[in-house]
């Protein structure tokens, strides 16, 4: 007997909850440690009153200042359960674990988070998917081709639920830069995808923007926001470094197939302007939205494009509630509310 098939769903299908991490490792937002924790109280807020929150904390001690933060700030507390665990960081998205239906029961995924083939410090959260699997009381399955272990993040893929998925070649198949599966082809990672979430089809993009730790997630490139239609980020500066990346995307998706052989409607949002820290430049994107299941929320940088990229993701999600959430703070570590957060299925 054949095994049932398993499917990622889209975003915008029904959500338990969201997966998110209270962030405790300082390093991460230097100098603006407590301003992100009041920025993530915020963020938790608006979850909570659509959906539950599967939070994770270090330890007892911030669980229980977590509690008191929450609670000050007129946080729905019945919708927020704790998984106890400390992690090296609070990039959920990433180093969580992805969850398929596998027939009509869901299945944890666990893509082998290594610290985006970047950093040395990614010990903890390894043990995230075993953690979070076993809160949920799911089956947890290691992500393996050819005996070995498979590394992507789930910020580098995103799918339209009916076999259709979304990633650059920046990230995955770039040759000596964070290279997560030496040797890997193309061919490679579509038999992953395919046997892991149930993809027929793959829409390769080509750069990411400047400035992302990732080197290239999908996430703050192009999404889905229904079966047959993405969003993609252009930058109308022809002098930003950008641009050329951006319209090459753009073209790449203009000239692509959905798995049913249609091409999909592209809608772009423009870029804010660009955001620099110290001598870093900040990798800002509105693609980074996080859908909700009665809502969208989307990251904002006080700038006069905040108001375009609104009105133009509110005309994608008709039927949704579009929230802009200031993230000037959260993209000093290098990502905002979709890095930050990984839905599960309901």
């Amino acid at each position: 007997m054949s095994t049932p098939k398993r499917r990622f769903p889209a975003e915008w299908e029904k959500q338990e909850g969201i997966l998110l991490c209270f962030p405790h490792n300082g390093n991460d937002w230097p100098g603006k440690y407590e301003a992100v924790q009041w920025a993530f109280v915020e963020f938790i807020k608006k979850v909570t009153a659509v959906e539950k929150v599967f939070l994770v904390v270090a330890d007892e001690k911030l669980k229980t200042k977590v509690a008191e933060m929450l609670k000050r700030a007129h946080v729905q507390l019945t919708n927020v359960s704790y998984i106890i665990h400390k992690t090296n960081r609070s990039w959920m998205r990433d180093s969580g674990p992805i969850i398929v239906k596998n027939g009509s029961k869901r299945e944890a995924l666990n893509f082998n988070f290594n610290g985006w083939a970047k950093y040395a410090n990614f010990q903890l959260d390894k043990h995230v998917p075993s953690k979070v699997a076993d809160f949920l009381k799911l089956p947890l399955t290691q992500v393996t081709y050819n005996g070995k272990p498979v590394i992507v993040e789930g910020g580098a893929i995103d799918v339209n639920g009916k076999g259709t998925l979304l990633t650059s070649e920046e990230c995955l198949m770039h040759p000596s830069i964070q290279v997560r599966n030496a040797t890997f082809t193309k061919a490679d990672y579509e038999a992953v995808f395919k046997e892991y979430l149930g993809i027929t089809n793959v829409i390769w993009v080509g750069d990411g923007i400047e400035g992302d730790d990732t080197h290239g997630h999908i996430d703050d490139l192009c999404r889905f926001v229904n079966e047959d239609t993405i969003v993609t980020i252009v930058e109308e500066d022809k002098t930003d470094a950008n641009y050329q990346p951006l319209q090459d995307n753009l073209k790449r998706l203009q000239n692509a197939k959905l798995e049913n052989g249609q091409t999909p409607k592209i809608v772009c949002l423009p870029m804010p302007k660009r955001l620099d820290f110290e001598d870093l430049r900040l990798p800002a994107s509105y693609a980074n939205f996080l859908i909700l299941n009665h809502c969208v929320l989307v990251p904002t940088f006080n700038d006069s494009k905040d108001r375009i990229a609104l009105n133009i993701l509110a005309d994608c999600f008709p039927d949704r509630e579009i929230i802009g959430i200031s993230a000037t703070d959260f993209i000093w570590g290098f990502g905002t509310l979709h890095c930050l957060s990984q839905q599960i299925p309901a």
